[in-house]
């Protein structure tokens, strides 16, 4: 009786430390019920790497060629030019045979992708220093190529070949060096693997999966960021078999944030967080859309993930669109992973890295409208035009700006509160009337000026 008790009283214990857990079933129902980590939805704001072979080339079209935003990819240079459906295949194939030649095979770029100039550390101080709080680098794109010696893909990963290096290990280690998660890309599917394309079955067996875990077992990442789903049902990749492993026996279990792309039905209604892209969910408009439900939107600077030498400096977002990006995002709920494409030899180009700066300059003046935030329910419906966003945490209410407005605020269910702008020194008058909180922006001369491209005003506790 007294051995039973103390059993039960363990169980008791080990449940009320958090060391127990659900036991997650292989089914959609049973894996949706998963809580997203908090940490997740605390960070608002990550990078995004897009790096590999496709960095050699480094080359997709842009708008003035007449083509769709998933056609401008530089990181499907090798399906674009194998694909003759593709829109994008002639501009493809012409850049290729004039640079490189005709017979010029896209296996011949491991001779150049060589990082030569990769230090990890560096990459590392630039993420910390733009504000960011987590960071996912490409482990694999659709090329196959894998940025860590991976047994699954021998004689193409980065160990075997150039740059004979640990890419996705030594960044990992130098990122969480920093204090900030980190987490990998992984494709599902790869365009030309010779065992995909002939039995599918057995690539999920004993390549994919097999892949995955041996990615989450050696380095223990914050996130695992599927894509690639697209061909195939969540069945076919056994995507909810992999996942209850995920959630229920692996090192990461409590930690790990997922996303929904493991199956041609799953983005948008099953996995961990919802994903958009270019504010597209597929060809779906996501701009203004009420997602209930932890989301990420993720872009690139650019037009382009990878790194494309043919976009000029009107295809890169400036920093006040990527400001007012990511503040249109966190009002409503999601965060934004913005992506960066390195160079093949491993610098991050300078633009990037400029837009990076600015970003963490302004979210050193207002990031407490942004970290641990969440969407204001009160709120008006954003839409492309709103200018006056609003966060909520705590007790505390912030009013977001995107354009310097010199005539009175008002907002609309607040009563009277104490009202301070973020990063100025001075006073903020208000009056409350009729239900409603009126704030008279202060008069700021460049000295005062706390900030560019969108100012804070904080509404203390009003909720």
């Amino acid at each position: 009786m007294f051995k039973k008790l103390l059993t039960i009283g363990m169980v008791t214990m080990l449940s009320y430390n958090g060391i127990s857990q659900k036991k997650y079933e292989s089914n959609w129902t049973s894996i949706d019920s998963r809580p997203v980590p908090t940490w997740f939805e605390d960070a608002k704001f990550g990078i995004f790497i897009h790096w590999g072979l496709f960095s050699v080339p480094a080359w997709g079209p842009t708008a003035k060629d007449n083509v769709g935003i998933y056609e401008r990819y530089a990181e499907w240079y090798w399906k674009g030019l194998e694909d003759k459906n593709r829109a994008s295949n002639p501009a493809f194939m012409k850049f290729h045979a004039n640079t490189y030649g005709k017979d010029f095979k896209y296996q011949d770029f491991t001779k150049d992708f060589k990082c030569e100039l990769f230090d990890p550390n560096d990459w590392a101080k630039v993420f910390e220093n733009s504000g960011a709080k987590y960071v996912v680098l490409t482990s694999k794109h659709h090329e196959g190529f894998t940025l860590w010696p991976s047994k699954q893909s021998w004689n193409w990963n980065a160990m075997d070949l150039n740059p004979h290096r640990d890419l996705a290990g030594d960044l990992i280690k130098a990122v969480k060096g920093k204090g900030l998660k980190m987490g990998y890309y992984y494709s599902l599917y790869e365009w030309f693997n010779p065992v995909y394309k002939d039995n599918v079955t057995k690539y999920v067996d004993e390549h994919m999966i097999p892949q995955m875990k041996d990615l989450i077992n050696t380095y223990k990442p914050d996130v695992l960021w599927t894509d690639g789903e697209w061909d195939h049902p969540s069945e076919t990749w056994k995507s909810t078999e992999f996942l209850s492993w995920l959630y229920n026996d692996s090192a990461v279990k409590e930690n790990v944030v997922v996303n929904d792309r493991w199956g041609k039905e799953t983005r948008g209604k099953h996995g961990g967080i919802y994903t958009t892209e270019y504010d597209l969910i597929h060809d779906q408009n996501s701009t203004g859309l009420e997602i209930n439900h932890p989301w990420e939107e993720c872009r690139g600077i650019g037009s382009s993930f990878g790194f494309s030498r043919n976009e000029m400096l009107d295809d890169y977002s400036t920093s006040e669109q990527l400001v007012h990006i990511l503040v249109d995002k966190v009002a409503r709920g999601g965060n934004l992973l913005l992506n960066i494409g390195p160079n093949a030899d491993g610098t991050i180009p300078v633009i990037m890295q400029q837009r990076l700066r600015d970003i963490g300059d302004w979210l050193r003046v207002n990031g407490d409208a942004i970290y641990g935030s969440r969407k204001w329910e009160k709120a008006p419906k954003v839409g492309k035009d709103t200018k006056v966003f609003f966060t909520a945490k705590g007790k505390d209410l912030y009013l977001i700006t995107t354009k310097w407005q010199d005539s009175p605020i008002t907002v609309e269910g607040v009563q009277a509160a104490n009202v301070k702008l973020l990063g100025y020194n001075g006073i903020v008058k208000t009056i409350a009337k009729g239900g409603k909180m009126i704030i008279t922006p202060p008069t700021l001369s460049p000295s005062t000026n706390p900030c560019q491209h969108a100012w804070v005003y904080k509404i203390e506790n009003v909720l």
